[in-house]
């Protein structure tokens, strides 16, 4: 299972372009990149709650939330595939796996309409044996829902299953899920410290993580 956005997908450059367009018509000053890129790891709502409030726990006005999520929803589906790239290592670590004819899941808290345009624009799509985006689901990561859900369309144990993400989130979900987990160290962790997670591994890339990872017989 691999996550999207920070592991096989930068996208802070967009989801960025969308929050400021948002901010710009509600009327207030754009947020630096690096500062969004802080709020990126638990959705697209908590997105956009941060940058209305500043805080990554901070709840803005109903009513200006629901007007705001309406403007960024809008505004990401037009920024979507602007500069979003796949990261080195990424397209090579993919190709590997399935040579090895290792079944891949893609999990993301990424709602489906814009997860599946941009795993297909970006050409990542047919890697892919099943894609659990963020409302595919009653929950999502850190709720282990997701991933048991993996584990059961592909037959086998948590314990067979591996994790790579870049977040707290990842880590998480994967711990009580009974999976393992790998850790790449430039996506969006909420601005904290891929070290301080507990996971099994810290990867530099997707192509780095296949040197550690088997397939049982």
């Amino acid at each position: 299972m691999v996550d999207l956005d920070g592991t096989l997908l930068d996208t802070a450059g967009d989801l960025a372009a969308a929050a400021n367009m948002m901010l710009v018509e509600l009327g207030r000053a754009e947020l630096p990149l690096e500062t969004i890129k802080s709020y990126i790891g638990k959705g697209i709502q908590k997105l956009v709650k941060r940058s209305l409030t500043g805080s990554l726990d901070g709840e803005p006005d109903a009513d200006l939330f629901e007007k705001a999520m309406a403007l960024y929803e809008r505004n990401y589906s037009e920024t979507l595939c602007m500069s979003t790239q796949p990261y080195p290592g990424v397209v090579e670590g993919l190709n590997i796996l399935r040579e090895r004819t290792f079944k891949l899941a893609c999990v993301t808290n990424k709602a489906e309409a814009f997860t599946l345009p941009l795993l297909r624009a970006t050409g990542l799509l047919d890697f892919f044996d099943i894609v659990l985006a963020g409302d595919s689901l009653p929950r999502k990561k850190p709720d282990p829902m997701p991933l048991l859900h993996a584990c059961t369309h592909f037959g086998i144990q948590p314990g067979e299953m591996l994790l790579i993400g870049d977040s707290l989130n990842d880590a998480q979900a994967a711990r009580a899920a009974g999976c393992c987990v790998f850790c790449v160290p430039y996506g969006y962790n909420e601005g904290r410290d891929v070290r301080e997670l507990d996971c099994d591994a810290i990867v530099p890339s997707l192509f780095e993580a296949t040197r550690l990872i088997q397939k049982l017989p």
